[in-house]
């Protein structure tokens, strides 16, 4: 971290990473030792600068203690949360998490580290982790990561730093306890803005959610029943009354299908090697929509407000649906295709896909042509 030792205390050392499964020192200018927490943790000041980011701020001018990077390292920090509440890892697992990736990368997606170190964990391709264009997908570094603390036998009753060694075996032992505060603020800021961390956001793939009553168009055809995941309903085409505007935007969209949802992510390279090029829910709309020539803002927050009201009954393909949180807040973003089909980045860990409108429960409707 640049400029921040002298306001927290923090020793530089001649660089030092932390990684995989073995003593490494690593040689990247951001590693600290320090043997206590970082002070003066405000977990409401957090939760506002978090929701800010997470909001499309750009970050200029959002200052976090700890965090010199936050435009970059809030979103990593989403990931290693939304990847633990999708594989139900308790809230401390994912503060473990949290304060493991602070020390070994600054919650940076780094290209580089000692040795073969990559990625948020600085893990090694040498050492089973994956290979390297797998670790740096923080999704996939994610689960790797609480795939082998939910190993430790016992690992719940260990402290943040015991439980971090425990995966990571590091050379610094107890490094990764000045971070405890931190991690535990960024837990509990982004957990309030992911939609999984509600009991039900998690299930929302292996169970419908119950469509407003009277909302859904009426079509079946191939809207009707299960899809799987990454294809196209079989008969379905774009209904030739689309808007051509609509039609271009579909047909964008659907060229994305399969690639993983990232958090954050900016949609422009989905099928890329880099995980922050693949699409979520309101940049799928975004992108889908610009190769379209229209231009739409990046977040599900603010495409809400995009367009035109119109009713969930009467929907025309293209238009944008909105779903979980509020009508006036909602988290969640996709675009009616037609034939009661909606396209969507659903959530960490899975694809772009194509559901049956049936399986949403429609907060708003905007018609963006």
């Amino acid at each position: 971290m640049k400029g921040l030792a002298a306001s927290i205390g923090v020793v530089f050392l001649s660089p030092i990473l932390v990684a995989g499964t073995g003593m490494m020192l690593a040689h990247s200018a951001d590693a600290v030792q320090s043997s206590g927490c970082l002070p003066g943790v405000d977990s409401d000041k957090v939760a506002g600068q978090v929701a800010k980011i997470l909001d499309g701020a750009s970050g200029k001018n959002i200052r976090i203690e700890g965090l010199d990077l936050p435009a970059e390292q809030i979103p990593n920090a989403a990931t290693i949360v939304a990847t633990g509440l999708s594989l139900d890892v308790p809230k401390k697992g994912q503060i473990i998490a949290l304060a493991t990736a602070m020390q070994e990368s600054r919650l940076r997606n780094l290209g580089y580290g000692d040795r073969d170190s990559l990625g948020l964990f600085q893990q090694r391709p040498s050492q089973g982790w994956g290979t390297a264009q797998q670790i740096r997908d923080p999704v996939y570094a994610s689960e790797q990561f609480y795939k082998h603390l939910l190993r430790v036998d016992g690992w719940q009753q260990m402290t943040v730093t015991q439980a971090a060694q425990a995966v990571q075996k590091s050379g610094l032992p107890d490094a990764y306890a000045q971070w405890e505060n931190l991690a535990t603020a960024l837990q509990a800021a982004i957990a309030k803005t992911f939609p999984g961390a509600s009991a039900d956001a998690d299930d929302q793939d292996e169970k419908p959610s119950p469509s407003t009553t009277g909302c859904a168009p009426g079509q079946e055809g191939p809207g009707s029943g299960r899809i799987p995941e990454g294809s196209v309903p079989k008969g379905y085409s774009i209904p030739k009354d689309a808007d051509p505007r609509a039609r271009k935007a579909i047909e964008w969209a659907m060229h994305q299908l399969g690639t993983l949802y990232q958090w954050g992510g900016s949609c422009t390279n989905a099928h890329g090697p880099d995980p922050m090029g693949r699409c979520d829910c309101s940049s799928l709309m975004q992108q889908a929509y610009a190769h379209a020539g229209i231009r739409l803002t990046r977040t599900t927050y603010t495409q809400v407000g995009e367009g035109k009201a119109v009713s969930p009954a009467h929907l025309k393909p293209g238009d944008l649906i909105f779903s979980r949180g509020s009508a006036a807040r909602p988290e969640h973003v996709g675009m009616y295709m037609g034939e009661g089909l909606v396209i969507e980045a659903p959530r960490t860990t899975k694809p772009v896909r194509i559901t049956p409108i049936t399986d949403w429960e429609i907060l708003a409707a905007r018609r963006v042509l």
